[in-house]
């Protein structure tokens, strides 16, 4: 399998060295990019002294933007297979070659799980969590323990999809989406580590609208959007 892992940066330079070589580390067979998000950092500086595979964005595009970018270089450098990497070291490399093996039966999307043999912990993100698998299983029949979980892989259809349409983010009203498109979707458990190094972008009160943006989308705007699988001949 030609397997890439995409590693979307913004402002992730104090970060980087150890995500990369964790993955030097667990996944010495597998390509790597680092798709700098028009960081203002030194992230551009540190992947050119090391050596590192860059893709480099003029501007800051968001999670949505850096990861088609990277979809689309996957795609046109005819890769079967993409990881969905975090740039702040939260992600284990280790679990890279799982995902892949798991994939290799025949699913679209395996997602990497922080809750499939643990509880979800009682805070106000984790409540987020629930509303979102809550949300999945009354509109696709699907139970998924972790929704928001940004470790996954997509199989070379997904990657199309990805690469050249706008209404597909690595998001999990777009998951869900495909899950009722019939698209095949399971989770493996996985741990993960503490950021290293900075803050997350979603803040207290991003989390409340990330939340429930993402609620209302899967409830409602999901189901107006086009059976691309179908249209397109992948299913």
């Amino acid at each position: 399998m030609k397997l890439l892992i995409i590693i979307p940066a913004y402002n992730e330079a104090n970060n980087l060295s150890h995500v990369i070589e964790d993955i030097k580390t667990h996944c010495p067979h597998y390509d790597y990019l680092v798709v700098n998000d028009g960081s203002g950092d030194d992230t551009v500086a540190l992947c050119s002294e090391q050596g590192y595979p860059l893709l480099d964005l003029p501007v800051n595009l968001g999670l949505a933007g850096a990861f088609q970018a990277g979809m689309i270089y996957a795609y046109e450098n005819d890769y079967d297979a993409v990881v969905q990497f975090d740039g702040d070291g939260q992600h284990k490399a280790e679990y890279v070659p799982l995902l892949a093996k798991q994939l290799e039966n025949n699913y679209d999307i395996v997602i990497g799980s922080r809750f499939i043999k643990e509880r979800k912990p009682i805070n106000f993100r984790m409540l987020g969590s629930f509303l979102i698998s809550f949300a999945m299983r009354l509109t696709t029949g699907f139970s998924m323990c972790d929704p928001t979980s940004g470790m996954r892989i997509f199989n070379r259809d997904m990657i199309k999809l990805f690469a050249y349409d706008n209404n597909y983010t690595p998001e999990p009203d777009t998951i869900s989406h495909l899950i009722r498109c019939n698209a095949r979707v399971c989770e493996i458990p996985i741990n993960t580590e503490e950021r290293i190094s900075g803050k997350s972008y979603l803040t207290f009160f991003r989390s409340i609208m990330y939340m429930a943006q993402i609620s209302c989308s899967i409830l409602l705007i999901q189901w107006f959007r086009k059976d691309d699988l179908k249209r397109k001949n992948i299913k």
